[in-house]
């Protein structure tokens, strides 16, 4: 039996980005909050001298067990669903900090276009450009609205970017807080084929500090050393901005947060219409515990969230036969395709040098800055360049036609390792109606809970898109003169096999319609008003860049809207 604790304001599952967000801003405000990780616990000196690629990106020394939980997957409902028992398309973070410790950097702003995305796609288009089964929605916020929150996230992070203001995404209020990263031969190649072909490139906004730092909280952080070790590792210089070395220290300085970590909640309790608290497992001892609350906030991951959910019997699971319920609904990921690979046998770069977010970008193909009139598909992506560092055990280029072993093998390897630079998309992901999650009726964790189910599979719309923006990397990469280049066009289906991004969204998404959605614009639950689902769970479907600058946005939106309840319970909206 559950150990019953004292009942506390408000309980957070889950302390990375968006849990690490609540917890400051809601503490910094007075209030007494709990966060639970089931994962350990973490600082900056946890990463001093451990620069060992085999260890953190080859042996996934930050992920999740998936001995112990992992995801099952299938393509349609006619197969059956199989766990995900090694890593493979995406990388579930584990630990406080979550995927806010080993994600790259780089943060963008969704375009205005995706938070009104059906109704600007039918104001320009019509209803029939939305094919059969795709079910975009408004996200019942605007980008004008959400902005202040952006530019908050920025300023706490201190996110470098360029000074002007680029074109061809939404209005700032404000600059960039830091200059923009250092200029590599590599992006300026980019930048100067871009420009010749009328494109508008600039420098990626980066979380990975060009200069020193000190945020509107006091906090100061170093500037990056450029050493190449982000994606999949902890900064050791506290230059990359995550939840560790940002949000958690402002929280627990005021002395209203008590963080508890391996603690592993299982249960939301509620009655049908409020949440009374959770009960968690401590994975060290097996105890199980009650911790009541006024108010429950789900940040943990979109998979979880969404999990949480549906074990808890809190909110209408989807139904993908009729369309009907919203948990689980509107999952999507992201769609990487149309890249084109340089090798210059005239030209050598310091490639090993780099950081995530190293990198410029140019969106004049990206939401609907350009017309979709007599194209297959909507949205777009963000092309890009980035030098992220030749980490030497996962990058080893060779031209097409080049053996697999021996010694031509060996000598294209040593030739090519630092004269390849590749052009990449990254694209948008629409939600479909067969495409969800719920859960999975054969596969149980190690505490015997059932697993989540994922159903997804690439679409036309993604083949389309891909085939398209092959076309416009290929344009810019023979402006940069290679001595032979090859373009990716083609997709099959989707398989949780290779890496490809942490970009999982949706399942828990937000909208002005309960049919339709299952939190509102403060991210509170339609169906328990002390409920706030926070995380790209919310999404309603995926943009052509990260997630993460406007998951944050949305958390310091949500977080503001949990501070109102708590003073004045009742729905936010």
């Amino acid at each position: 039996m559950a150990t019953k604790l004292p009942k506390v304001p408000v309980v957070i599952v889950g302390v990375g980005w968006a849990g690490g967000i609540m917890a400051a801003e809601l503490t910094k405000a007075g209030v007494k909050v709990v966060g639970l990780e089931r994962g350990k616990g973490r600082k900056t000196e946890d990463y001093f001298m451990v620069h060992d690629e085999l260890r953190y990106a080859q042996r996934y020394e930050l992920m999740q067990d998936l001995s112990r939980e992992t995801v099952t997957f299938r393509n349609t409902e006619k197969a059956r669903a199989l766990p995900m028992r090694t890593y493979g398309s995406f990388l579930l973070g584990d630990g406080l900090g979550g995927a806010g410790v080993h994600w790259n950097g780089q943060l963008f702003r969704f375009q205005p276009y995706d938070f009104e995305i059906y109704s600007k796609t039918v104001e320009r288009y019509g209803k029939t450009k939305i094919p059969d089964g795709m079910i975009i929605q408004d996200w019942g916020i605007t980008y004008d609205e959400l902005e202040p929150y952006f530019d908050k996230f920025e300023k706490m992070a201190g996110i470098s970017g360029e000074p002007e203001q680029n074109p061809m995404v939404g209005k700032r209020s404000s600059p960039f807080p830091t200059p923009p990263m250092k200029k590599t031969p590599g992006i300026k190649m980019f930048e100067e084929a871009a420009k010749k072909l009328g494109y508008h490139p600039y420098m990626m906004p980066s979380a990975n500090l060009s200069d020193n730092y000190t945020n509107p909280d006091g906090i100061s952080r170093a500037a990056c050393q450029y050493c190449s070790f982000c994606e999949r590792f902890g900064c050791e210089y506290g230059a990359k901005a995550d939840p560790v070395v940002t949000v958690l220290p402002v929280a627990e300085k005021t002395g209203n947060f008590e963080l508890r970590t391996f603690s592993n909640v299982t249960k939301v309790l509620h009655d049908g219409q409020k949440a009374s608290g959770v009960v968690y497992i401590n994975t060290m001892t097996g105890e199980e515990f009650e911790q009541p609350a006024d108010v429950v906030v789900l940040a943990s991951y979109v998979f979880n969230n969404v999990r949480l959910l549906l074990t808890s019997k809190l909110g209408k699971p989807y139904n993908p036969a009729d369309g009907n319920g919203v948990i689980g609904r509107n999952y999507a990921y992201q769609i990487l395709g149309g890249s084109t690979v340089g090798y210059f046998d005239d030209k050598e770069f310091n490639s090993f040098m780099g950081a995530g977010a190293l990198g410029s970008c140019l969106d004049d193909f990206n939401a609907d800055n350009f017309d979709h009139k007599d194209l297959n598909f909507i949205h777009g992506a963000n092309i890009s360049y980035t030098q992220t560092g030749t980490r030497p055990i996962a990058v080893n280029p060779t031209p097409q036609g080049t053996p697999s072993w021996g010694k031509e093998f060996k000598q294209a390897s040593v030739k090519y390792w630092n004269r390849v630079l590749s052009v990449g998309a990254q694209g948008s992901n629409m939600p479909w109606r067969h495409h969800y999650m719920d859960l999975d009726p054969e596969y149980k964790d190690v505490n015997g809970i059932p697993l989540i189910r994922i159903t997804y599979d690439f679409e036309d719309q993604d083949r389309e898109m891909v085939k398209f923006l092959a076309t416009k990397t290929a344009a810019i990469m023979k402006e940069m003169n290679p001595t032979k280049m090859e373009t990716s066009a083609a997709m099959t289906n989707y398989n949780i096999v290779p890496y490809q991004s942490t970009h999982n969204t949706g399942g828990v998404v937000m909208g002005a319609d309960p049919k339709t959605s299952a939190v509102n614009s403060f991210l509170q639950m339609w169906d328990a008003e002390n409920v706030f689902v926070v995380g790209a769970s919310a999404f309603p479907h995926n943009s052509g860049y990260n997630p993460t600058g406007t998951m944050t946005a949305l958390s310091y939106r949500a977080a503001e809207g949990i501070a109102k309840y708590l003073k004045q319970p009742g729905s936010l909206v």
